[in-house]
């Protein structure tokens, strides 16, 4: 945010301003996007907090995922 305001300040410009409006606002919709699908489709009853929080949930439930299909191929040899 404090880059924002210094660049407006150097070069106080309703161009300035809307180059950077604009890809503030595409990353804001990119990431409601992101949440929207990954809490609707992923894993409805799971809150994720960001980003991390969702990369810790698919390395959590691959791992969990892993052991299962380990544990079902023992008991099935």
């Amino acid at each position: 945010m404090a880059s924002a305001a210094l660049l407006l300040w150097e070069n106080p410009t309703i161009r300035t301003a809307t180059l950077l409006v604009i890809p503030v606002w595409c990353f804001c919709r990119c990431y409601y996007c992101a949440f929207y699908v990954i809490e609707h489709y992923v894993d409805p009853s799971y809150r994720f907090s960001g980003p991390a929080s969702f990369v810790r949930y698919v390395l959590r439930s691959r791992r969990a995922g892993g052991a299962a299909k380990a544990e079902t191929t023992r008991r099935d040899t």
